[in-house]
């Protein structure tokens, strides 16, 4: 009698397809053309706008001109746009202004969110379900623009950067995705814990966080790209042009309200194209986002999914 060896099952690789349910018929050569053909025009359609923004923000004036606008072919590649923008001017004092606010903010708001998301996913804790309730409310009702600067001019927070943070420091959404995603944490390892003498900040911190790096890592750049991409509380609250963050300064070098001193300068002696230091400020805007995105998309099913669901 013979022994039968089971083969040993093979995992797919990484960029393998996962295996199909057997109730799944295999597509058709046609329906995996028709896919490709539909993922290209759409790579294509989001991919070639920004192209001819990087392109025309490293081109030279005259190569601007010959075009006659926005370029698509790279010509007389000139990296003076970022220069001028970097050498210490309005420009670079934004940049770092945004920074700084986003990385102030983006910890506060994770903090806070992260906090209460906890408190809210103990069923047992005090007033739970009021404190529910309330946050739930202020998702379709709000207080409206002149009760809110109101109140902001009131606490002093005018010409502040905390009013580029605490206005909208917290979202109510995503404190509802991280409290599902706790919830969905199984309670048997919060109690073991509980007996061993943990607290509940113990409990948080080496416990609940570690199981929670999905959601927590979608959550930090939902956050972070909102304070990155802010524009309108600053020109609500903010009155000193030295304090605006970049997409401020962006947004009056689009719209060509006010240039900088030393780039106003530039342009007007015919060094620089104004288009091309308008293009320059967009991939300076967009660069941060561009960058930190992949990192975190491999998070979004597992975090977004889950923590929407369970709970």
């Amino acid at each position: 009698m013979t022994a039968v060896i089971d083969k040993p099952v093979q995992k797919p690789g990484r960029w393998a397809a996962p295996p199909r349910p057997v109730w799944e018929e295999q597509p058709s050569q046609v329906g995996l053309a028709g896919k490709g053909l539909v993922l290209g025009i759409a790579c294509f359609a989001i991919l070639f706008p920004l192209w001819i923004v990087v392109v025309t923000s490293i081109s030279s004036r005259k190569t601007i001109d010959e075009a006659g606008g926005l370029v698509m072919v790279p010509k007389g590649v000139t990296f003076i746009a970022y220069q001028e923008l970097l050498s210490g001017g309005q420009v670079t004092r934004a940049a770092i202004i945004s920074v700084l606010v986003t990385l102030v903010g983006t910890a506060f708001s994770m903090t806070v969110s992260v906090l209460c998301a906890y408190g809210l996913s103990r069923t047992e804790s005090v007033g739970h379900r009021w404190i529910l309730m309330t946050l739930l409310a202020t998702m379709f009702f709000s207080a409206g623009l002149i009760p809110t600067y109101l109140l902001v001019q009131t606490l002093g927070l005018t010409d502040s950067y905390l009013a580029l943070i605490l206005p909208s420091a917290i979202s109510v959404f995503n404190i509802l995705v991280l409290r599902g995603f706790f919830m969905g944490i199984s309670q048997e390892l919060t109690d073991s814990a509980r007996i061993d003498g943990a607290g509940d900040f113990r409990i948080l911190w080496q416990i609940i966080m570690p199981l929670s790096r999905a959601v927590i890592a979608v959550i930090t750049l939902f956050y972070a790209v909102g304070y990155w991409s802010a524009w309108f509380n600053a020109s609500l609250y903010l009155n000193d042009q030295d304090m605006m963050p970049l997409q401020n300064v962006m947004i009056q070098l689009v719209q060509k309200q006010e240039a900088p001193v030393g780039l106003g300068q530039a342009i007007k002696t015919g060094q620089l194209s104004g288009l091309a230091v308008q293009m320059a400020v967009m991939v300076m805007a967009l660069l941060p986002v561009a960058v930190l995105s992949p990192f975190v998309q491999r998070h979004f099913k597992k975090g977004m999914l889950t923590g929407a669901v369970k709970g």
